[in-house]
C-alpha cells in the first residue's frame, strides 16, 4: 500500500482534501488519512492488485492507531479511518469475488511508531513511551472498528516489539468475547537484519512462543528483508511452528534508487524465490511488503499456481497476497 501511495507523489494539498485545508499540523504522509481525503485512491490500489490475482488485500490501516493519529493531532480520527478503509477494501473485494474463487480483506494492524520494551532515550533505558494498557486501548478501538465493518480476518503485521504484539493480540481477543464474533488471524513478525532476531530481541523461535496462545490460522515474517535474505528464518520459523500454517511477503529486494519501485528485485526474481519456498514445502500464503507492485503479485499468482503448500494435518490451504 505504501509503495503503490509513494508511486502518485500526493502533494499536501491532496492529503488534507477539502475537510482538513486548514488543519493545524502537516498531514502529507499521513496514508491512513487518504481513506477519508482520498478514497478512490485507496479502491484504486485494492483493484489494482485483485486485478493482478491477489486473494487477500489488506486496509489502509498500518497507521489507524490512536497512538500513531496523534502525531498527526487526529488520534480522535482513528475510528473513523478503520471503518472506511475497511469498506474500500470490502467493496473491492466484493466487486472481485466469484463463486469459484472469493476474494479476502485482512483488517491490517501495525505495530504503531511506539515501543513497549524499548527505551526511546539512550541515556535512559528503563524510559518508555507507552504502556501496555495504553496500547489495548488503542488496539482494541481498531480492532473493534475493523470487525464490525465486516474485514475477514485480522492481520497483526511487521512485529519488531512482541510487547506491542501481545497488547493487540490481548485486545483483538477482548473484541471476540464482547461481539460473540471469532474471526482467522494471522501474525507476521519482521527480522530487521542478520542477527536473526526481531528490534525487540527475541529470535524466531522465541517469537513464536511467545504469540502461540492467540491460535493464529497462520504466522509468519514480513517487511524489512527481501526473499533471499529472509529464507533461513522462514525455515526456522517452519519447523517450530508445526501446528500453524505459514505466511511470507517479503519485500521486493533492498532500496534501489535506479528502478521504477525503488527496490532491486524484479518480479521475476521475486516470484522464483517465492516458487522456491513453496516447493521446499515451507509456506501456505505468500505475497509482497515494500516495493511489490500489482506486477509483482501477477508474477508470484503465477509462480505459486501449480504449487503443493506446506501441508499440517488438516487441509492445507495456500493464497497469493497484495499489499
Amino acid at each position: 500500500m505504501g509503495t503503490m501511495i509513494q508511486r502518485l507523489r500526493l502533494g499536501e494539498a491532496q492529503y488534507r482534501g477539502e475537510r482538513f485545508k486548514d488543519w493545524p499540523r502537516d498531514l502529507k504522509g499521513n496514508n491512513d488519512l487518504l481513506s477519508l481525503t482520498q478514497p478512490e485512491v485507496i479502491r484504486d490500489i485494492h483493484d489494482a492488485y485483485f486485478a493482478a490475482g491477489a486473494d487477500i488485500v489488506e486496509t489502509n490501516t498500518f497507521g489507524a492507531t490512536r497512538i500513531a493519529q496523534e502525531d498527526y493531532g487526529m488520534a480522535d480520527l482513528a475510528d473513523e479511518m478503520n471503518r472506511a478503509a475497511a469498506a474500500l477494501a470490502l467493496d473491492s473485494a466484493r466487486r472481485h469475488s466469484s463463486p469459484e474463487r472469493p476474494r479476502f480483506v485482512a483488517g491490517a494492524i501495525g505495530p504503531t511508531p511506539r515501543t513497549a520494551s524499548i527505551s526511546p532515550d539512550v541515556n535512559d533505558p528503563g524510559a518508555r513511551n507507552v504502556d501496555f494498557e495504553q496500547l489495548r486501548r488503542s488496539y482494541f478501538e481498531q480492532a473493534r472498528a475493523l470487525g464490525e465493518a465486516g474485514v475477514d480476518l485480522f492481520l497483526v503485521e511487521t512485529i519488531f516489539d512482541t510487547l506491542n504484539a501481545k497488547a493487540a493480540l490481548f485486545a483483538i481477543d477482548e473484541w471476540f468475547e464482547a461481539s460473540g464474533e471469532r474471526l482467522p488471524l494471522i501474525i507476521s513478525g519482521t527480522v530487521t537484519d542478520a542477527s536473526g532476531r526481531i528490534l525487540s530481541g527475541q529470535t524466531v523461535p522465541a517469537f513464536w512462543a511467545s504469540v502461540r496462545h492467540a491460535h493464529p490460522l497462520a504466522v509468519g515474517l514480513n517487511c524489512a528483508l527481501g526473499a533471499a535474505l529472509m529464507r533461513p528464518y522462514l525455515q526456522e520459523l517452519a519447523r517450530v511452528a508445526g501446528d500453524t500454517y505459514i505466511s511470507c511477503y517479503p519485500n521486493a529486494g533492498l532500496p534501489n534508487p535506479m528502478s521504477d519501485t525503488g527496490f532491486d528485485e524484479t518480479p521475476e526474481v521475486t516470484s522464483r524465490l517465492l516458487q522456491e519456498f513453496a516447493r521446499e514445502g515451507l509456506v501456505n500464503i505468500v505475497g509482497g511488503c515494500c516495493g511489490t507492485t500489482p506486477q509483482h503479485i501477477g508474477a508470484i499468482t503465477e509462480a505459486v499456481h501449480h504449487q503443493s503448500p506446506r501441508l499440517l494435518a488438516r487441509t492445507g490451504v495456500f493464497h497469493a497476497a497484495g499489499e
